[in-house]
């Protein structure tokens, strides 16, 4: 059992007010909240060994070198990804999507397809558009249904030989569903077909497997498993990491520059150009170390208790109504609602008053407010460190601005 006050102690912002009212933070699909391991770890570096890595033999650059190798490793054995080469730092989700796609471009042909699904945020779906515009291919898409599920039957109708990759997420941001990856990936390998897993909402609830997975590629972002912003994670095995050109050219990246030829790096510094967010990737590492030491097991039978507990006292709203899966077991820690004849944004505003962070909006998955014919929703998404009596605080506050909207 998790003692959710000392973690709440771990965590400086929660102790804070907003609008006079004790912060209650709801809005961790954004964003996780920072703990002071992390806050200290990244003082810390700048503090003692700030300095460029990989290329200095004074003592500063070998210390955040090995730094940050060391992350490498610790983020290679989360994911257990066979080699740590095969682990690339990023900016964040999106950055190693665009590096994915923006390689594609070297394979794709007038008539291939390229498939995402109807539940995908918007980086998921914008870098694949992209690139079907530059190459010809066309855009498939596995639609959902009213409970915000994949239709698995349309999955499999669509996917043929012309499908080259299926990039699909792991949990939806707008709805919390979790997708049947293992089935999907398992199936497009039966055509020859790579998969790109959006990890971004997973990895914060559940340790990914790769291996085990079987994945090509899966990205996540730093900045929400309680690490730094402007850092993220790409795996990718490693013959498609060896075939995939350079995303960008730079420094780190080569092997040996003349003006007649360039020579790439191995791996994984081949897709590293430039001077990366060397205090986020250390740190990065720390986050891992935390969120470990908590438990993965732990975060995940709490966060589902938080998800019940949230789920019952909303539905007793008249007029509130909960989007995506019926069924608890097939959703992470996230509920999207609306109050009826309110719109979600006058809600949000109410709520924020009362000291509580909620996401209005469509959460950059248009396609899925557009199926549902509504022009956003409210999000309330649970961390470890959220409280039932924060929930509570929420019902109240979500009762008394339906009374004056209304």
């Amino acid at each position: 059992m998790l003692d959710i006050q000392s973690i709440r102690a771990e965590f400086p912002i929660l102790t804070q007010k907003v609008n006079g009212k004790p912060l209650v933070y709801f809005d961790n699909a954004a964003t996780s909240q920072k703990p002071r391991v992390v806050i200290d770890a990244i003082a810390s570096y700048y503090e003692e060994i700030n300095a460029n890595i990989h290329r200095g033999v004074h003592k500063l650059s070998q210390l955040a070198t090995d730094a940050y190798e060391i992350s490498r490793t610790k983020i290679q054995n989360h994911i257990n990804a066979k080699h740590n080469y095969e682990v690339l730092f990023t900016s964040g989700t999106t950055h190693g999507i665009n590096l994915v796609s923006n390689g594609f471009a070297s394979f794709l042909k007038e008539g291939d397809e390229v498939m995402v699904t109807a539940l995908e945020h918007h980086s998921n779906i914008v870098p694949w558009q992209m690139l079907c515009e530059r190459t010809g291919a066309k855009l498939t898409v596995i639609p959902m249904d009213e409970n915000g599920e994949l239709i698995f039957s349309e999955f499999e109708r669509l996917l043929s030989e012309k499908t080259k990759i299926v990039a699909v997420n792991h949990i939806s941001n707008a709805l919390g569903t979790i997708n049947p990856i293992k089935k999907i990936i398992e199936k497009a390998h039966q055509f020859g077909t790579a998969v790109l897993i959006d990890g971004a909402q997973a990895t914060p609830h559940v340790k990914p497997d790769v291996q085990e997975l079987d994945c090509d590629f899966y990205v996540f972002s730093g900045h929400k498993i309680c690490g730094p912003t402007g850092t993220g994670i790409l795996y990718g095995k490693e013959e498609w990491l060896n075939k995939l050109p350079p995303y960008q050219g730079g420094g780190e990246m080569i092997k040996e520059v003349t003006f007649e030829k360039t020579t790439y790096a191995e791996l994984p510094h081949k897709f590293e150009a430039g001077t990366p967010n060397i205090a986020g990737g250390i740190v990065l590492g720390t986050a891992i170390d935390y969120l470990n030491g908590v438990g993965f097991e732990n975060i995940a039978k709490y966060e589902h208790e938080l998800l019940e507990y949230g789920t019952k006292r909303l539905s007793e709203i008249e007029g509130l109504k909960i989007y995506g899966p019926k069924s608890l077991d097939n959703k992470t820690s996230v509920i999207s609602f609306n109050v009826e004849n309110i719109h979600p944004y006058d809600i949000g505003t109410i709520v924020d008053k009362m000291g509580i962070a909620v996401r209005t909006g469509h959460h950059c998955a248009q396609p899925i407010m557009n199926f549902f014919n509504i022009p956003g929703t409210i999000r309330a998404s649970f961390s470890f460190y959220n409280t039932k009596e924060e929930i509570d605080a929420l019902v109240e506050a979500v009762k008394k601005a339906q009374t004056m909207l209304s």
